[in-house]
């Protein structure tokens, strides 16, 4: 039986507790309404001072009042509050106060889980928690954690862990390792391992506030939170990208998820911050809608800002050979497609051999109607869906008997041939996927199409500016000419062809 000054001191001892705890519900309130709280007649600081021989009665009413504001303080404004520069004795009393409650509901429970794991991520001591455990009286070694939060909890009456319990701890081992394998956003939230983890610690009832168990699940938290932070960072910025990329290119709406379209502007105003500070069950919602749209815009087909910069004016005059190679130069530098702006899967080589044969056909195509029409109106070639209209070089290349030869004449002829047929290409593919909006599986097609000869158009790009560079060196000033009129043509079928992905994709 305890003494009477030893019984005081530990009322004063808990007093102490609830006035700290006090003291933080105050700020929390603070924060969320614009002012202090009223604080009952005799609970105040200076009344807490002068409250010895009342303690029973005041700390009472301490806890009735308390009880009051958990009513109004939720797990959110809990973890918000909770920064790195909390005192740590102001958290270990919070922690005091849960366990000795015990309540068994969901908001209880989420708050002491909480706390304990802002102790475990900010230790006292640096990587204090990482150090080897001891044996307890012959046991298996403690964790530091656990070693600390017996001694914090040492005046609360512990709740001893059944079997079963025991059982359902060592789950959370085989959880981080789970945890460890994730490398996407969308993967874990399909995991359903929020939802499992959730489940694990309601079984775990009463014996939640046992320190072996807050250990345990700290331990956890903390590994989980720092891959969920990771992840969800990464796929937010990529989608916020993809909008920004979106809207530069004159498209507005990225996707639809749940029936509503998702637009540039939405995906502008997702505050990351905002959403990962918030309680994981309540903003799950706000997760997975991010994680759909995720997956919506990894469906669609990659993107890219190919903006084959405009092809230098030649020189016009007789004495402008230097200046004519300096700007195929430039060209040259400047022909190959941007950066991708959201990252693509890469082009296979399997896209590239299974394209490089539409090209050869088409090339054969334009081949045979050059040389077969009359020289009026050979420079005019009906294609599918559209009329393709070649510079006179163009013509004379696809008409050209040399084409096998090893020169630098061949090989003028050979970049022309090449450029009009991607872009042919290309404006036949987009008139595909216009008319095949309504069919995804086809569209899908059509859209990778366009992609696969966006790369192969910045591969003509860059090699159509050395071969003018050379014919330039050589004296066919007209000939490199005509190959930077070409790779202005290819560059406007490609600004197109980038435009209408972005808008009929949305």
């Amino acid at each position: 039986m305890l003494s009477g000054a030893r019984l005081a001191e530990d009322l004063r001892f808990e007093l102490a507790i609830l006035a700290t705890v006090q003291g933080f519900y105050q700020k929390l309130m603070r924060d969320a309404l614009g002012g202090d709280v009223p604080i009952p007649s005799g609970l105040d600081e200076d009344a807490l001072r002068h409250s010895e021989r009342e303690l029973p009665t005041t700390l009472s009413r301490m806890y009735r009042w308390l009880h009051l504001l958990d009513m109004a303080i939720t797990p959110a404004m809990v973890r918000q509050a909770l920064t790195p520069e909390t005192d740590s004795e102001v958290a270990e009393a919070l922690l005091r106060y849960f366990v000795r409650r015990r309540e068994p509901s969901d908001v209880n429970r989420d708050k002491t889980d909480l706390i304990a794991t802002f102790l475990y991520r900010h230790p006292r001591v640096p990587g204090q928690w990482e150090r080897t455990g001891y044996g307890l009286d012959g046991a298996l070694p403690l964790s530091p954690f656990e070693i600390a939060l017996i001694e914090i909890l040492a005046d609360s009456d512990v709740p001893s862990l059944p079997e079963e319990h025991v059982q359902l701890l060592r789950r959370f081992d085989p959880l981080r390792d789970e945890i460890a394998r994730f490398r996407d956003f969308n993967t874990l939230i399909d995991s359903g391992i929020i939802g499992r983890v959730r489940e694990l610690k309601q079984w775990l009832d009463s014996s939640f506030y046992h320190p072996g168990v807050l250990a345990t699940v700290s331990a956890y938290n903390a590994t989980f939170g720092k891959k969920f932070d990771e992840l969800f960072a990464k796929a937010l910025t990529e989608i916020k990208t993809f909008g920004q990329a979106l809207e530069e290119m004159g498209g507005t709406i990225l996707t639809t998820v749940d029936g509503v379209e998702v637009t540039v502007e939405h995906v502008a105003a997702i505050q990351g911050k905002q959403l990962l500070e918030a309680d994981y069950g309540s903003t799950f919602e706000k997760f997975r809608r991010v994680s759909k749209l995720k997956k919506e815009l990894d469906r669609r087909p990659p993107i890219r800002r190919s903006l084959l910069t405009p092809a230098a004016h030649s020189s016009r005059t007789a004495g402008g050979t230097g200046a004519a190679a300096k700007a195929a130069k430039a060209a040259a530098a400047k022909a190959p497609l941007a950066a991708a702006v959201f990252q693509p899967p890469a082009v296979t080589a399997q896209q590239i051999s299974a394209e490089e044969g539409k090209l050869r056909r088409v090339e054969e195509s334009i081949r045979v109607f050059v040389r077969v029409a009359d020289p009026k109106y050979r420079q005019v070639v009906p294609m599918r869906f559209f009329n393709l209209t070649l510079t006179t070089p163009e013509a004379d290349a696809y008409s050209a008997p040399f084409l096998e030869e090893k020169s630098t004449r061949a090989d003028v002829a050979r970049t022309l041939i090449r450029m009009v047929s991607i872009s042919a290409r290309i404006s036949t593919e987009l008139e595909e996927l216009k008319r095949s909006q309504k069919m995804s599986s086809v569209w899908k097609l059509h859209a990778d199409s366009v992609v696969v000869l966006l790369d192969m158009a910045n591969t003509t790009a860059e090699d159509g500016g050395s071969v003018a560079q050379t014919a330039e060196q050589s004296g066919a000033g007209p000939a490199a000419r005509s190959i930077h009129e070409s790779a202005q043509k290819l560059r406007n079928h490609a600004d197109v062809a980038v435009k209408t992905l972005a808008n009929v994709a949305s």
